[in-house]
């Protein structure tokens, strides 16, 4: 088969149309996303805060801590939280870490309160010796990351930091 040179000018002209009508389709979905983000970002979407970080007490399997975290819902209805993750660091090194799978959902248009219990390892508190001995304190950095399913939007993180000190109970209050 043999092509004439019209045919490879038709061949030519048709690749040039095709390739310069991606172009236009590329332009247009580019176009599309940058409004989709726009509108994306101006949607309300959950706020959450750390409210309280206590000790809780001392047991066999370490100190127990309790992070309250306070989320605000500004939707009619409720969504999953599909899971909340979190670390609690002392002198920027990491001393406990953990997950909470499925832990319910935020109620509609309302605040939902959240406990996250967190354990540091009696391991963990005697290698932080040098800092408790300064003041009888931890200092903490505890990052909190809740993970919610938005509908349309999929999963949404929404992460917390909160920085503080831990007052450790005395000998006094152990035993009393």
């Amino acid at each position: 088969m043999r092509l004439s040179l019209g045919s490879k000018i038709s061949i030519g002209v048709i690749s040039v149309s095709v390739i310069f009508a991606i172009l236009k389709m590329s332009e247009l979905l580019e176009k599309a996303k940058n409004y989709i983000a726009e509108k994306v970002g101006n949607f309300p979407k959950p706020e959450a805060s750390i409210t309280d970080v206590d000790v809780k007490g001392l047991n066999s399997d370490g100190m127990k801590y309790l992070a309250k975290v306070s989320v605000k819902n500004p939707y009619s209805t409720s969504i999953p939280i599909c899971e909340i993750n979190y670390t609690l660091k002392s002198s920027e090194r990491e001393i406990a870490s953990g997950t909470i799978p499925d832990p319910g959902s935020l109620k509609a248009s309302d605040i939902t309160l959240l406990d996250v219990p967190v354990t540091v390892a009696h391991s963990i508190l005697l290698s932080l010796a040098r800092d408790i001995g300064k003041d009888w304190d931890i200092d903490y950095q505890l990052d909190i990351y809740l993970i919610i399913d938005l509908p349309v939007f999929g999963n949404f993180t929404i992460p917390l930091s909160q920085k503080g000190e831990f007052k450790l109970p005395s000998f006094s209050d152990i035993f009393a």
